[in-house]
């Protein structure tokens, strides 16, 4: 009975169904060994020599697999369908083998599957084949790739930019694409320009739209009218001139459908059309392959099996009819670069299974599934006819050539069912129906209006337009986009922002120094030159251990380089490339790099511990003038708190100022002085902005804590405060005494309107829960005594869902297993692997109580002889 193994417990449970009682499938729950993330795990000067090492959590599923083979002498290694399934196959006969669970005579093949289907799972049993060995190098050279650059180049940026936390060789090129868009942005600057419609109306009391296109004889291009006088001089020449229609024509044309999907177009369609990210894609899709509804989702392939391409059609034919059918197959051109790498496209397993008959649950598979079946089905449909409309009209002297466009759709073709969505739409005025038109006839001016424009800047990404640029580039590969593009979010080089991807400083930072320092391996063409070295890898057709090497000589000495680098002059550096940005010219011609403060140092960048970066006067600590990082704002910088403080006013003598703190924004009574080292103080409210907090306001906090009285009950006052937490009631003999009772209030307003009766009841009902809490927890289920060690084993409902409980030991019950039908077998693995994780002992046998012995009944002494 061979043992299969696949990656995850969802996948072995539906291939089991498919084989039966024949074969053992278990899973390895994805890779089973890594790199340690720590020097040393790559040895460049040892030939390149990868220490592997199994991770903790998949010690227990090696352990699974070499006791079934113990009793099973074959191994057939069924992981996914790419570069990343075969690796997994590769570590875990690596791991077998060193285990000696992998004997000379034990049979090992490996099988592939597009789709988890028994069909497709049977027929892949019939045709095993060996591991690959060149996809496997492919995977070890990008590997050790990532691994050198990430741990050589992510700790010069430690040392020599604080705060950045790392870099990566695709995620860098990555932000890098981010970073530079937004810099072509703040470059931007609009131009003006006018255009002029006109409302005419036909003979039969139709009216249409037309543009002008032509005026003194000359065609308009875009910035020729480019003021509203320009425009007011057009609209005249037309209000003073006859309209005739000069020409109408009319030519069909035919839109073809867009091909099925492949891993980048699913990431950008799921995010034109419901704003899902590409990790979030590619884990719904992941689910729905693992439901055997849809073939493998990491693929550059888009074409189609011959038996998915004969179910299509027959679909459409049912449901559309004859006309919606092509004559032929429609047959889509593989596009990947490494046919050893590509697979058929993402599409249904069943071309016969619409939505609504797969019956799916989940909200995010259902609408994924479905924009799979219809894009798929769509591929295979007839093309949409158009007729599309040209008509000129034009004045007697032809000085105005007015333009009116339209279309109508003639056939719908695949449209019926799916259209492509698009990025950054804008209207098109050849969309627009337009009415019965001949040549000849006079066009009656019925408006005539001039409409002002201005140029945009590029639009920022999406991640759905970032996978699209990172694809045209050549940079990554199918599996890799979901990941970089949540990686950098992560870390906090970008932040999304109603789904566009907006660089944040230290991403400016990060990608500033390394376009200094290291420009060629951030460079677009030789990370794409890099990724089709790697391409030839996997094709058998190049050593990777060469490219490897190559690659280790160039990247070495370029760290080697960055060595006696000072942080001062990274800094500096890094202020001449984003000057353009940090210190754009002034209006009046002065230096803007002067501080505007102390009217001597220089404004430069530098950086915090926190990672933040600033902008701060060179004559720090004399001068302590700071601003945001980023280019100046006058208008924020005349609300913003100055170093020395904001003064709202005086009160009883006293100054009332706003500080920024180490802990926040606080409120201040007078001076700082040697006699009065501590003045009053008051933290402002995470509700309130601090630049806007009136001199009224910094009173009522000055002025806290407020005490309402005492406690009816004890006599022992009662306090309303704002604290670390936010507002809050303390029945204490002061706020700063450590015991006592609180109790939130609901709004910072509350501090100053509470009144005693609500207080002492706040207060009771935070001692009662308090009691509430201090019960015991009552199970809602009780399972037995724990087989080995003894003690109950429970279910209880917690905060985070249901888990049991043995002693100290808290285990999670997964998603997948109802408490009702949880087994005390099942509960005791959970216990055994909870505590194996905690690092703690697993429960030990209890010894068995000893038997009681009959006591032995000693003999009376014998007597002394007299």
């Amino acid at each position: 009975m061979p043992v299969v193994v696949v990656e995850s417990p969802a996948k072995a449970k539906k291939i089991n169904g498919y084989l039966g009682s024949n074969y053992t499938v278990l899973a390895s729950y994805g890779h089973v060994r890594d790199l340690p993330p720590k020097d040393g795990s790559v040895l460049p000067d040892e030939d390149f020599d990868m220490k592997w090492e199994i991770a903790s959590d998949s010690k227990k599923h090696i352990k699974a697999i070499v006791d079934a083979l113990k009793n099973d002498n074959e191994l057939i290694l069924a992981t996914d369908p790419d570069r990343e399934g075969e690796a997994i196959s590769w570590h875990l006969t690596e791991a077998l083998i060193a285990k000696k669970a992998i004997k000379k005579d034990t049979p090992v093949s490996r099988v592939v599957f597009n789709a988890i289907t028994k069909s497709a799972v049977t027929e892949a049993m019939k045709n095993p084949r060996q591991v690959d060995e060149p996809l496997v190098d492919a995977y070890l050279a990008r590997r050790a790739l990532d691994y050198l650059v990430g741990f050589n180049l992510s700790p010069v940026l430690w040392r020599k930019l604080p705060g950045a936390k790392s870099a990566g060789r695709v995620q860098s090129v990555c932000l890098r694409i981010i970073v530079e868009r937004e810099m072509e942005i703040e470059a931007f600057r609009n131009q003006e320009y006018w255009t002029v419609k006109a409302l005419l109306q036909s003979p039969r009391g139709q009216t249409f739209e037309a543009r002008l296109t032509t005026l003194a004889g000359k065609k308009l291009d875009k910035f020729d009218l480019g003021n509203a006088t320009q425009a007011e001089m057009a609209v005249q020449a037309i209000n003073s001139r006859d309209l005739v229609i000069q020409s109408v024509e009319a030519k069909p044309a035919t839109r073809n459908p867009s091909p099925p999907f492949m891993t980048s177009t699913l990431q950008q369609e799921a995010s034109r059309k419901f704003g899902m990210g590409a990790k979030q894609t590619m884990s719904v899709a992941q689910r729905l392959y693992e439901a055997g509804l849809i073939t493998y989702m990491r693929t550059d392939g888009i074409d189609m099996a011959p038996e998915a391409v004969t179910g299509a059609r027959d679909a459409i034919k049912a449901k559309f009819g004859e006309k919606y059918l092509p004559d032929q197959p429609r047959i889509y051109k593989n596009k990947a670069k490494n046919a050893q790498e590509a697979h058929e496209c993402i599409r249904p397993t069943e071309m016969s299974v619409s939505t609504e008959d797969a019956k799916i649950a989940d909200a995010d598979q259902r609408k994924l599934y479905d924009l799979i079946y219809k894009r798929t089905m769509a591929s295979q449909m007839a093309a949409a006819r158009l007729e599309r409309t040209v008509v000129d009209i034009t004045s007697a002297d032809e000085q105005v050539v007015l333009r009116a466009n339209g279309q109508v759709m003639v056939f719908d073709g695949f449209i019926a069912i799916y259209e492509e969505g698009k990025d950054d739409t804008v209207v098109d005025d050849d969309d627009k129906r337009l009415p019965q038109l001949s040549a000849g006839e006079k066009a009656e001016k019925k408006s005539v209006d001039p409409e002002q424009h201005f140029t945009q800047p590029p639009p920022r990404y999406t991640e759905a337009t970032l996978v699209k640029r990172m694809e045209e580039l050549g940079i990554g590969r199918p599996s890799t986009y979901a990941s970089i593009v949540t990686t950098i979010q992560d870390r906090g080089y970008v932040e999304k922002d109603k789904n566009r991807l907006i660089p944040q400083d230290k991403g400016r930072l990060v990608t500033a120094f390394l376009t200094n320092y290291f420009r060629k391996y951030i460079g677009y063409d030789f990370t794409a030159d890099l990724e089709n070295q790697l391409d030839e890898v996997s094709a058998g057709a190049a050593d990777y251990k060469k490219v490897l090497a190559q690659f280790w000589r160039d990247f070495s000495a370029a760290i080697a380089e960055t060595a006696d680098l000072r942080i001062t002059e990274v800094l500096e550096k890094i202020n001449e490339v984003l000057e353009p940005h940090l210190f754009p010219p002034t209006e009046d011609g002065s230096d803007p790099r002067l501080c505007p403060n102390c009217g001597a140092g220089r404004l430069s960048m530098r950086t915090a511990r926190s990672g933040g970066a600033f902008i701060g006067c060179s004559n720090y600590p004399e001068c302590r003038y700071t601003r945001p990082f980023g280019p100046p704002n006058p208008e924020a910088e005349a609300s913003a708190i100055p170093p020395e403080g904001k003064l709202l006013g005086t009160d009883d003598g006293d100054e009332i100022r706003i500080f920024k703190g180490r802990f926040g924004p606080y409120a201040q009574r007078g001076e700082v002085t040697e006699e009065n080292k501590k003045p009053p103080r008051q933290g402002i409210p995470a509700e309130w902005e601090p630049e806007d907090v009136t001199l009224d306001q910094a009173l009522m906090l000055l002025s806290l804590p407020r005490e309402l009285g005492p406690h009816p009950e004890d006599g022992i006052p009662v306090w309303a405060n704002i604290g670390r937490y936010g507002p809050y009631l303390k029945h204490a003999e002061s706020t700063s005494h450590r015991g006592g009772t609180n109790a939130n209030l609901e709004s910072i307003d509350d501090v100053w309107t509470v009144g005693m009766n609500r207080a002492v009841q706040l207060l009771a009902e935070k001692v009662a829960s308090r009691g509430a809490r201090g019960k015991a927890a009552v199970p809602i289920r009780e399972l037995g005594e724990h087989p080995e060690a003894g003690g109950p084993v429970n279910i209880y409902d917690g905060k985070y869902g249901p888990y049991v409980k043995w002693e100290k030991i808290n285990a999670t019950i997964p998603d997948t297993v109802e408490p009702s039908e949880l087994t005390l077998a099942q509960a005791v693995h959970l216990i055994d692997e909870r505590a194996e994780k905690a690092g703690k002992k697993k429960p030990a046998r209890k010894k068995a109580p000893a038997k009681k012995t009959a006591a032995t009944k000693k003999k009376p002494a014998a007597k002394k002889a007299g």
